[in-house]
């Protein structure tokens, strides 16, 4: 079919919401003519759900895509309203930071950014069709039957894809938030031949904060201490003025109350198909499975500071709207709220991400990539993160240029994409430290050291941001070399210093490096002794000092084994190899690998139902195939 295109891009992002603002801004960053199609230009980065970023392994990702030149860090730096770090009593791996966003100025200043991006073009527009020619994309078409060229799409449209709101019994199409849902262009990445899945997610009910009794809840403050998400951020513009939220928990009369009405639930009724969340489960699937327990905790969050409305993080509910205020007013504190927004959850259909490649890009179609809630996670941050990459793919493969793969050793970016697309998922997914076998080199404090580099190989971190990571990188490295050359001697005067300041003696000559080493020792400690360094360290650059001197072992050991998948991730699998041919392999291990199409061996070791044994024979089968191809390319010369 001929069309007569009415405007020419690179690329077409749709939707803009938290995936599709990193996409867009990436693609025209690098130079490429990109559109940002949304429904609504008021939802621009968009909060539906928790008014925060951040979070355990989440604040990390929010880092990596700071550190590989993305928006989401520099932009909740600009507009939070509290910050703190996590799980400070627990090891560095664990440790991540979070912020309570100022919702509305959050999306208008995205918005903005978005607005004055270079080579970007930010419309309200539905997009109904992805045109495809020879299993190419090559362009789009709108719903007032506009055609656009394209020559690369990325679909990042969140829970709009055909969605329904669920309320009680009530069920209506909508996108989050009761904006326009997007039936058509489901319909038509059917049509593609992608096979699609049904998700489920959902809110809880939001309630005015004149109406909030505090007394009766437990304050909850911000940080004191400067921190960011963003390594362009200054200690100087941190906000110490800032709102703090609140604790408060379900009881006995609330649980009572749910338990009466699981006949009125959605999700127990029938009216609910899709899969909800494991880890961020609806308040009546949390009494249900966890019948034991005698409360659940809540969170009052404000959602900014101009505005009244707070969000009851932990009873996300689709329960109809009189039993939502009979378990809102049943809870401490919350005795004569006023509900101003009503709870809910929302099915939308989503891609299942086996059909995608590590670029995020999909197997049937060239061109076409998809990102965030469409490929079945949960988060904003998740979905950022995947924005930015599938950004860059995108852009990557408009200009010719070599494709970007995060490996599971590069971040919690690598390990999200690596599970969807190795492992698929049959329920929302959402990061958890737990997921990343390496996370002792996946820190908060070191993803600027781990994608900085990476960032500015494809084009996308800028001259500002990376002076500023070179700065960073040179303090680190000159005073970790200063620390190693430096000696202690177990002199008298040395050790009546040690023992001076609360320690063990030195029985032997040890660097100032080794003497870190000690738990209870600081860099402070250790600078008492050495003196100061030439320049002055910021906090981030000692914090990051310190980590590596004292795992410095456990470090080692992970870098070893990041280096032995790294040989078995070099070994790439011919995309035309028949499974079939392959002889003693497991049945469920073929199933999986043509369904999966692993593009290296290290990719195939990590798919579920393969073993070993399988890994090993297909290693033997590349090998013979490789000689083979040799044997006849050398008979054809002669």
């Amino acid at each position: 079919m001929t069309y007569t295109f009415a405007e020419e891009y690179d690329v077409v992002v749709i939707g803009a919401g938290h995936a599709g603002v990193e996409a867009a801004l990436a693609t025209s960053r690098m130079g490429c003519k990109t559109l940002l199609a949304t429904i609504n230009l008021d939802m621009v980065a968009f909060m539906p759900c928790n008014p925060s970023i951040g979070g355990s392994a989440k604040g990390i990702v929010v880092r990596e895509i700071d550190a590989l030149g993305g928006e989401m860090g520099r932009n909740i730096d600009k507009t939070y309203i509290q910050m703190k770090m996590l799980n400070t009593g627990k090891g560095p791996a664990v440790r991540a930071l979070r912020a309570q966003a100022d919702k509305a100025k959050y999306s208008l200043e995205m918005k903005r950014t978005v607005e004055q991006q270079k080579n970007l073009t930010l419309r309200q527009t539905m997009i109904d069709e992805i045109l495809v020619e020879d299993g190419r994309v090559i362009g789009v078409r709108t719903a007032t039957n506009q055609y656009l060229a394209a020559k690369a799409v990325v679909v990042t449209t969140g829970t709009a894809l055909r969605g329904e709101i669920i309320i009680g019994d009530l069920k209506y199409s909508s996108g989050p938030n009761n904006s326009l849902a997007s039936v058509t262009l489901a319909d038509n990445l059917k049509d593609l031949g992608l096979e699609i899945g049904r998700f489920k997610t959902g809110t809880p009910p939001r309630v005015n904060a004149r109406t909030v009794d505090y007394t009766a809840t437990e304050i909850q403050p911000g940080d004191a201490k400067p921190n960011h998400f963003s390594f362009l951020s200054k200690d100087e513009d941190y906000v110490q003025d800032q709102i703090p939220c609140w604790l408060t928990y379900t009881n006995a009369r609330s649980h009572e109350i749910i338990n009466s009405n699981l006949h009125r639930a959605p999700m127990f009724s029938g009216v609910v198909k899709g899969v909800g969340p494991r880890y961020c489960p609806s308040i009546e699937d949390k009494i249900v499975r966890f019948a034991d327990k005698e409360r659940h905790q809540l969170f009052l969050e404000p959602e900014g500071a101009d505005t009244d409305e707070v969000y009851i993080q932990g009873l996300s509910t689709s329960l109809p709207e009189d039993v939502q205020k009979d378990l809102v007013h049943s809870i401490k504190g919350l005795e004569h709220a006023e509900m101003m927004r009503t709870g809910y959850a929302i099915e939308y259909d989503m891609i299942m991400p086996h059909q995608l490649r590590a670029t995020l890009e999909t197997k049937k179609i060239s061109g076409l990539f998809t990102a965030g809630q469409t490929n079945g996670t949960s988060g904003y941050e998740e979905a950022a993160g995947q924005g930015i990459v599938a950004g860059i793919n995108a852009a990557l493969k408009v200009q010719g240029k070599p494709e970007l793969i995060l490996k599971r050793s590069d971040g919690y970016i690598g390990v999200m994409i690596d599970d969807l697309v190795t492992k698929g998922t049959v329920e929302p997914y959402r990061l958890l430290t737990s997921r990343a076998e390496y996370r002792l080199i996946l820190r908060h404090d070191n993803a600027d050291m781990r994608l900085t580099e990476i960032g500015r190989q494809v084009g996308l971190v800028n001259d500002e941001r990376y002076q500023v990571f070179q700065i960073h990188k040179h303090q680190f490295e000159t005073e970790m070399a200063r620390l190693a050359a430096i000696k202690l001697k177990p002199i008298k005067e040395t050790n009546e210093r040690v023992v001076a300041m609360g320690f063990k003696p030195l029985t032997d000559a040890l660097t100032a490096k080794e003497f870190m080493r000690r738990p209870e020792v600081t860099y402070a400690d250790v600078v008492q002794f050495v003196g100061p360094a030439a320049e002055e360290l910021s906090d981030k650059t000692i914090e990051l000092i310190e980590t590596e001197v004292k795992y410095e072992g456990y470090i080692s050991k992970a870098l070893d084994q990041v280096e032995k998948m790294k040989r078995m991730e070099e070994k790439r699998i011919p995309a035309d190899i028949d499974w079939d041919d392959i002889d003693s392999i497991a049945t469920e291990a073929r199933q999986k690998f043509k369904l999966i199409a692993p593009e290296t061996i290290g990719q195939a070791s990590r798919i579920s139902g393969v073993n070993p044994a399988d890994i090993s024979i297909l290693m033997v089968y590349l090998e013979g195939r490789s000689r083979s191809i040799s044997k006849n390319k050398a008979k054809n010369n002669d």
